[in-house]
């Protein structure tokens, strides 16, 4: 049976048909769908994690278990869990352990391009890297079979072209392994003290050694052999995009892409005039393939960022492409903005109003940035928008009282936000602290997380209460706003800016998306041209229900009253949602609800 699949798709498929009992992770673009399927199989046991730390913790506590468990994310999340992945790679595992790591070329939703495979080469992890759906749901299979085989975890890559395109897969039953959970003491083998570290030191360089073996003989790493003038070493999606720029040259198509297979690649190029590596972004294989002493063209010719397609490999190789050029002019801008609706709109309405640095973090809100907004002014990674308020806040000392807020959402803050509130409450920071309460992860799709009260699979769960954490942290002023409510955001943040010490505001008020259904009975609100003055100021809160019309394209005759109106704000009823924003901006009481 065949079923049309995602990467994603195809690597939760995969993970429960060999018998894979336990998934842990944070969500994050590339990889969210990935749990999101795995939890729907019977049989398993699925979660949202705070963080990927706390993910691939839980997830190397099934494996000790005897599990066949698999730890979830995006690549920046391995950055998270870099402390434990570097140990569990000396003890190994008693089961099976598979980390998913979904890098993504050219951000597409991400703040850094990193390449992961870097990773594995320093951890000394095998990683094995797909270049479809199919070899997705195959190659997780091999990960966890390569895992109980040499007593490793095991990467497996994929990047966002693999994770998000659709392509044929074979589905097959689930393999019946039965209770595989067994607990052994093994405290020389787990239990990192210099001592025994020092002998699983060892044990790690035997595993290397015989992985590089092995990798001789791994069905996913094939040799294709066409013209002898130019062979191709390459591994996953730009495997597809090379055929497909030059279905006639040989090709080496690596699966496992550490270790690499050394005696395969160089019978390979021996038997080729010229060779070329082709991968994306760092020159990982290429490099590799140098210190062999073998003649290679990569980066030389290929870019060392963003995603690659035929044009840019036959570019790479010929130095022109015949590929059609993509004319960005027709394409309509349109630029990211948060929805209609959004409750962070009102609050970064206001946070520009105070003319505060604002110190951000990953999330929706991030787009806040942007004009008319520019409510925020920094953004590194999760969890870091309170630390870089508090150092800023300690930095500027006495003069910057009332200058400094960080803002966080609600499922950052937990993933890392925590310790860095406790942080700055325990050294008394004078800053003002926001968490952007909407009630759910929506930058990655309305994933459940300790405070929405369910979990991945559903299940009732007990709330996180923001405010009561807080005060349990140390902070002793916590105040709970509605950020939809305008002039009460404006006069808190005024005062918590104006006191000595850590303030905490939790602004809090549903994502729009959650209360779809909610704003599609609201009553939306329209502009009344005999009291419009045409001052624009409902614009600069940037609602892209909102926009601005001469008399004309609105419909309505000119104003000789009024000569340098020229035109007026017109709201559009399918995309407001009835937020009220726009009208409590509006001085002139001029946005009304439909029904007066």
């Amino acid at each position: 049976m065949q079923e049309l699949m995602s990467g994603n798709e195809a690597i939760a498929r995969g993970a429960w048909e060999c018998g894979a009992t336990f998934g842990a992770g944070y969500p994050g673009t590339p990889s969210t769908e990935i749990l999101e399927t795995f939890a729907q199989y019977k049989g398993v046991y699925a979660e949202w994690s705070p963080n990927e730390k706390v993910g691939l913790e839980v997830a190397i506590g099934a494996a000790f278990a005897g599990a066949r468990a698999m730890a979830v994310m995006k690549h920046v999340g391995v950055n998270v869990a870099a402390d434990p992945l570097f140990t569990v790679s000396y003890t190994g595992t008693n089961g099976a352990l598979v980390i998913i790591t979904a890098d993504d070329p050219s951000l597409h939703s991400s703040q850094n391009e990193q390449d992961n495979r870097n990773y594995a080469k320093f951890a000394k992890i095998p990683m094995l890297e797909p270049a479809d759906s199919q070899e997705a749901k195959d190659f997780v299979k091999l990960a966890f079979e390569l895992s109980e085989m040499f007593d490793t975890p095991v990467f497996l890559r994929t990047t966002t072209r693999v994770s998000h395109s659709k392509s044929v897969v074979r589905v097959e039953p689930q393999a019946a392994l039965g209770d595989r959970t067994d607990i052994r003491h093994l405290p020389l083998k787990y239990v990192m003290v210099p001592i025994n570290a020092r002998a699983r030191r060892v044990e790690v360089e035997k595993r290397t050694l015989a992985l590089r073996e092995w990798a001789e003989t791994f069905p996913g790493n094939r040799v294709e052999m066409g013209s002898a003038e130019v062979g191709i070493i390459t591994a996953g999606m730009p495997y597809n995009y090379a055929k497909d720029a030059f279905p006639e040259y040989s090709y080496l198509k690596l699966g496992l892409v550490n270790p690499l297979p050394e005696k395969l690649i160089r019978d390979f190029a021996s038997k080729v005039k010229r060779l070329y590596v082709v991968e994306e972004l760092d020159p990982f294989i290429e490099e590799q393939v140098r210190a062999m002493g073998i003649e290679v063209t990569g980066k030389a010719v290929f870019p060392y960022t963003n995603e690659f397609d035929p044009g840019v490999i036959e570019k790479g190789v010929t130095g022109t492409s015949s590929a059609p050029a993509v004319t960005l002019q027709t394409i309509p801008p349109r630029p990211p903005n948060l929805c209609p609706g959004c409750p962070h709109r009102g609050l970064f309405y206001a946070l520009n109003k105070t003319k505060a640095f604002v110190s951000g973090d990953i999330g929706c809100y991030t787009l806040s940035y942007m004009k008319p907004l520019a409510g925020m002014d920094s953004c590194i990674c999760m969890g870091a928008s309170i630390g870089i308020a508090h150092g800023m806040s300690k930095a500027l000392g006495p003069k910057g009282k009332g200058k400094v807020v960080g803002v966080i959402g609600d499922s950052t803050f937990i993933h890392s936000g925590i310790t860095t509130l406790l942080n700055a409450a325990y050294n008394r920071s004078d800053a003002v602290f926001i968490i952007a309460d909407n009630r759910t992860t929506a930058m990655t799709g309305m994933q459940e997380h300790p405070a929405t009260g369910y979990t991945l699979q559903g299940e009732k769960a007990k709330e996180l209460d923001f405010a009561s954490l807080g005060k349990v942290l140390g902070v002793e002023s916590v105040e709970v706003i509605d950020p939809l409510q305008f002039k009460n955001t404006t006069e808190v943040l005024k005062r918590e800016l104006q006191k000595d010490g850590p303030s905490l505001i939790i602004s809090r008020s549903p994502c729009v998306l959650l209360m779809s259904k909610k704003a599609a009975r609201a009553k939306h609100f329209f502009t009344d041209p005999d009291k419009c003055i045409g001052c624009k100021v409902c614009l600069s809160c940037g609602c892209p229900a909102i926009s601005w019309k001469d008399f004309e394209k609105a419909g309505l005759p000119p104003r000789p009253e009024r000569k340098k109106q020229k035109g007026i704000a017109v709201i559009d009823p399918t995309l407001c949602t009835g937020c009220t924003l726009c009208a409590q901006l509006c001085r002139q009481e001029a946005i009304m609800r439909e029904d007066g």
